[in-house]
């Protein structure tokens, strides 16, 4: 990693500036590519092979497949920096892309799962764009500015299920299946994503960051894995991000399906889902600020809570009434993100600069098989108990977080984001 390069305290500040708006950019473009492309996953599964059972199976390899981005952008960025990593991320998503449509047009699933696992690696950019972000700022302003960069997500969230229909037109247009539209749109702005981070994200962010996030010499090496894995900061971020991520996607999951079979609407369920997923992004700002004021530590606190409530509401959320169930999802994804930020500011504190970004990309890692594991989870679970036991259980397990927080949290005084 490169140290930080002499310049003038405003030259700096403006540098810092247009690479966090870079960020922002190539994260709304790759988010809204990606978003596109998994809406209709399940259902082109379905009609491809006429098996419900395997509907989901495109969504899994798009986790998977960030887990492994996670791991192995980090390794990237660690020897050829931010740029190139981000970039390089955002083109294997645009090889994926290229594979779906291949694989609409073909009628194959396994060259689909193979696609989706590319698309899903490409989505690491947008999830690691968050920490690139972070190095630039001091320790009082990093969640501020990682929580800007989660906050693009949002145009994601809300303009990649629009472009579903268009895309699918613009595909007949072309001569392709209707289905293969939506893979279009990845192709076009993930493309465009890896692009804007290749161009424009110069110099490196490693040469922008922060005094405390740039290698210095006579800096220690990297401790053991195991050492720096018991470190109370990185232990509690890792366990706050995981059962956050487990919790959120154990319950929003089955949401839709618990709906549908109540004789609710698709309007109503997409009602329901967009209040989920402004909890999830839009108060992501919200979020960086109040953990830069007050810590990790509480933030940590407060979003365990919500998730517990939202948890509790879900499970005796009337079958026939979507408005209780509306306030549960919000709030499911409003405590989501509020220990999503704080965890991931806490992360870059409680590690040195030699460690972080393995240290970051093995987090991420975990994070996104815990959400398969969920996903795949949460359909038995509700086959077996029904969802009323979702809400319950993920109620219980944000009591891991806590208890860990609490029984560690006297060794959070050295790090900034304690």
């Amino acid at each position: 990693m490169s140290s930080t390069i002499a310049r003038s305290p405003s030259e700096l500040d403006r540098l810092r500036r247009r690479s966090l708006g870079t960020l922002v950019g190539s994260v709304a473009l790759g988010s809204t590519g990606h978003i596109a492309a998994v809406t209709v996953a399940t259902i082109v599964a379905s009609e491809m092979t006429g098996s419900i059972q395997l509907a989901g199976t495109p969504v899994a390899a798009v986790v998977f497949g960030a887990a492994l981005g996670a791991t192995s952008l980090s390794w990237l960025m660690s020897r050829r920096g931010r740029r190139a990593g981000l970039a390089a991320g955002y083109a294997v998503g645009v090889v994926g892309a290229v594979l779906a449509v291949s694989a609409i047009v073909a009628g194959s699933l396994p060259l689909l799962l193979l696609g989706s696992l590319l698309i899903g690696f490409g989505n690491s950019s947008n999830q690691l764009s968050r920490y690139a972000a972070a190095d630039l700022y001091p320790a009082d302003r990093r969640a501020t500015a990682l929580s800007t960069v989660v906050w693009a997500t949002t145009i994601g969230a809300v303009v990649g299920p629009n472009l579903v229909g268009p895309s699918g037109e613009l595909a007949m247009s072309i001569g392709l299946p209707m289905n293969a539209g939506p893979y279009l749109v990845p192709l076009v702005l993930v493309g465009l994503a890896a692009i804007v981070a290749f161009v424009f994200l110069r110099p490196d962010p490693y040469e922008l960051a922060d005094h405390a996030s740039t290698a210095q010499p006579g800096d220690a090496p990297a401790a053991p894995l195991a050492e720096i894995l018991a470190r109370p900061a990185v232990l509690i971020s890792i366990v706050a991000l995981v059962v956050g991520q487990f919790v959120m996607v154990l319950i929003m999951t089955m949401t839709p399906l618990h709906m549908a079979q109540h004789d609710h609407g698709l309007p109503a369920i997409g009602l329901v889902l967009s209040a989920h997923t402004f909890g999830m992004y839009a108060l992501a700002p919200v979020s960086g600020r109040v953990t830069d004021r007050f810590g990790s530590a509480p933030v940590i606190y407060a979003g365990t809570a919500i998730l517990a409530m939202a948890g509790i509401l879900a499970a005796i959320a009337p079958a026939q009434d979507d408005r209780l169930l509306l306030v549960a999802l919000f709030l499911l994804g409003f405590g989501w993100n509020l220990g999503f930020v704080a965890g991931s500011a806490m992360l870059t504190g409680g590690i040195s600069v030699i460690e972080r970004t393995r240290i970051q990309g093995l987090a991420d890692g975990l994070v996104w098989s815990t959400s398969a594991l969920a996903s795949l989870g949460s359909g038995v679970l509700l086959a077996a108990a029904g969802y009323a036991a979702l809400g319950v259980l993920g109620a219980a397990l944000v009591v891991i977080p806590a208890g860990v927080l609490t029984l560690r949290r006297s060794g959070l005084a050295a790090t900034p984001s304690g």
